[in-house]
């Protein structure tokens, strides 16, 4: 159990009685609306499945320099293949966070024409049971991100299938993340400056070092660590927005370890739940109260999108 965020478990929402269900409901939306992050346990995604993930990730990694340099294509803003330590930094932060990482995008099966709007994924040929270890987690975290943002709907009192046709191949992006072994005296003791995610949700699974942190509505910062089998998942800027921040976004960073453990590298897998571009992220009405006026003026996912990306510096 995580002491500084609350537990849900998947399985009462997905086969539980309607009592289960409503109560699954009710907390998943008071744990978003007071903490931001929830650990979800009984997400359907086995815990063979998730060593396999990490196994092939630090196969990647392990690769040399300029094998991993040969996957990674400037063009395409950080949004397929790799990207090389230093080029990605938090929004308002000029420091670079000491990460690099690998990213695999949707695989449109069903003759969508949506299919245009993505790059293909980068295969890497050296390592073909990595490539498809990415597209099951993928397919994965996009089921269980599905039934939560389901269950959300519920608690926001839309339709419980709101977000199926948003979300139906959508632009989420499953990111593989190397923070090295630290070698030296760091500059600064964050490993990946604070920020909040773009998406609507974002799906954690485990991270093979402790070091993400949350800061609480007291202003504390609280470290998060995911036990085995737990799936941690926060609410992103697209949903708080859709929300006139009903459901808040929740600021986080990731510190570097404590210096006995600096020899050690961190691996994190985060899957970052985006809906179509064209989803309107205009302020649902119900949201728009006398104590909680409009905060946001209208914009699609994709156009926001775009506009972080440039914030952050992947895209010029």
């Amino acid at each position: 159990m995580n002491n500084s965020i609350p537990q849900v478990d998947l399985s009462e929402f997905i086969s539980g009685n309607a009592q289960q269900k409503a109560a699954f409901v009710e907390k998943l939306g008071k744990a978003y609306e007071e903490v931001g992050f929830v650990s979800v346990i009984n997400h359907g995604i086995s815990d063979a499945d998730i060593d396999n993930l990490y196994h092939q990730v630090q196969s990647f990694f392990a690769l040399s320099p300029d094998v991993k340099k040969g996957y990674e294509i400037v063009a395409l803003a950080g949004q397929r293949g790799y990207t090389s330590f230093g080029r990605e930094h938090a929004k308002g932060s000029d420091a670079p966070d000491l990460k690099e990482f690998y990213q695999w995008g949707q695989t449109v099966e069903d003759n969508d024409p949506v299919k245009s709007e993505y790059p293909n994924n980068i295969e890497v040929k050296e390592l073909p049971a990595f490539n498809h270890a990415l597209y099951d987690a993928y397919r994965n975290f996009e089921r269980a991100g599905s039934y939560l943002l389901r269950a959300i709907a519920l608690y926001l009192n839309l339709p419980e299938n709101y977000f199926d046709d948003k979300i139906h191949n959508g632009n989420s992006i499953l990111r593989a993340i190397h923070y090295p072994p630290i070698l030296q005296e760091p500059k600064n003791a964050i490993r990946a400056e604070q920020h909040e995610d773009i998406n609507l949700i974002t799906l954690l699974v485990g991270a093979s070092a402790e070091g993400l942190e949350l800061l609480n509505k007291q202003n504390e910062w609280r470290a998060v660590n995911a036990g085995q089998g737990e799936i941690v998942v926060n609410v992103g800027d697209m949903l708080q927005r859709l929300t006139n921040n009903r459901l808040r976004s929740t600021t986080h960073r990731v510190v570097n370890p404590p210096r006995e453990k600096w020899h050690t590298p961190r691996f994190s897998i985060p899957f970052f739940l985006h809906p179509r571009s064209e989803m309107d992220l205009t302020c649902l009405q119900s949201c728009i109260t006398e104590d909680n006026p409009l905060h946001y003026e209208p914009i699609t996912a994709g156009e926001y999108l775009d506009e972080r990306l440039r914030e952050i510096g992947l895209k010029k």
